[in-house]
């Protein structure tokens, strides 16, 4: 690799390759736009090319930069675990990075990071919660220790093994006082706002098989959206609006009452929840210590029926 090649470079095109936008990809670095925008000027000067190039719908990365992404993701996933495989051999236990879809931070992750945090007190546990295609690409890069989710589409697979944990459904939640509450299939939905997984979550592709089986339209009013905290405040505060989304994240609202789940079947949605990690990669002690606690608190084969149904 070039030596004028830094880490900063690799991390800025990566970012700006998996957000498709220089301000989101900005964001996440904690940059300001212009910086990154150098930073990649630099990169395209080093390599001779141009990566990258702006558009209406956002930006596109050039036949090069397509080529250039998947090397430079593999070198700068490379050059942590080296990192990470120096600091495991030194006294200091380090920190592990660990990404959650909604589903998990809301259901599995704070009862194994608790425990982890007693066996573990010298490692710094970072959770990151996010949409799927952000988390795996994130994972993929180097940037992210495990992920802990559903599994996804094979070609979001490539390069990852995949440890299932438990199983889990998507339901339908409404507020307790919404007339949706009484329905038993899908035809009266239609007269309700839905808010719907958008086309990057774990679960659209689900939904949507599910939906063209049964000779669903795709309903009119919707809000596509990921968000938990717009869904829940959503669906509480309105009710004419009911809730597409994985169970574990509103476990816990229709255990208090705050929202209840329709009687509409949806168990073809039943899919697989685990741990994602890169394939060929040797785990640092932490993260073997991390999944080992995933798969302790869910092996009794209790944790889907206690806590998720």
């Amino acid at each position: 690799m070039d030596r004028r090649i830094k880490f900063r470079h690799l991390d800025a095109f990566s970012a700006i390759a998996r957000a498709r936008s220089f301000k989101a990809a900005a964001e996440q670095l904690n940059l300001t736009q212009p910086a990154i925008s150098k930073t990649l000027k630099e990169l395209e000067k080093i390599l001779g090319v141009v990566v990258m190039e702006r558009s209406r719908s956002g930006v596109e990365l050039t036949s090069e930069g397509e080529v250039f992404l998947q090397f430079a993701e593999q070198s700068s996933a490379a050059l942590r675990q080296g990192l990470r495989s120096i600091k495991a051999t030194s006294e200091t236990a380090g920190q592990l990075s660990v990404g959650a879809l909604p589903s998990v931070a809301s259901s599995l992750l704070p009862e194994a990071a608790i425990a982890f945090a007693q066996k573990s007190p010298d490692t710094l546990l970072e959770i990151h919660e996010g949409p799927h295609h952000d988390l795996i690409a994130r994972l993929r890069s180097g940037g992210m220790d495990l992920v802990i989710g559903r599994l996804g589409n094979p070609d979001t697979m490539v390069g990852l093994s995949f440890q299932q944990l438990y199983s889990e459904e998507v339901v339908i939640v409404a507020s307790p006082d919404s007339p949706a509450k009484h329905l038993r299939d899908f035809a009266g939905l239609e007269a309700f706002r839905v808010l719907y997984p958008p086309k990057d979550s774990a679960i659209r592709p689900l939904v949507a098989r599910m939906l063209i089986s049964r000779g669903v339209p795709l309903f009119r009013y919707r809000i596509e959206t990921a968000s938990p905290a717009f869904g829940r405040s959503t669906t509480m505060g309105d009710p004419d609006t009911v809730w597409i989304i994985s169970k574990g994240v509103v476990a816990n609202d229709i255990a208090q009452g705050r929202l209840v789940q329709l009687k509409i079947d949806m168990s073809a949605t039943l899919g697989a929840v685990g741990i994602m990690s890169r394939a060929e990669e040797v785990p640092s002690v932490a993260t073997r210590e991390f999944s080992k606690l995933l798969n302790e608190l869910t092996s009794n084969g209790e944790f889907s029926q206690t806590r998720i149904q």
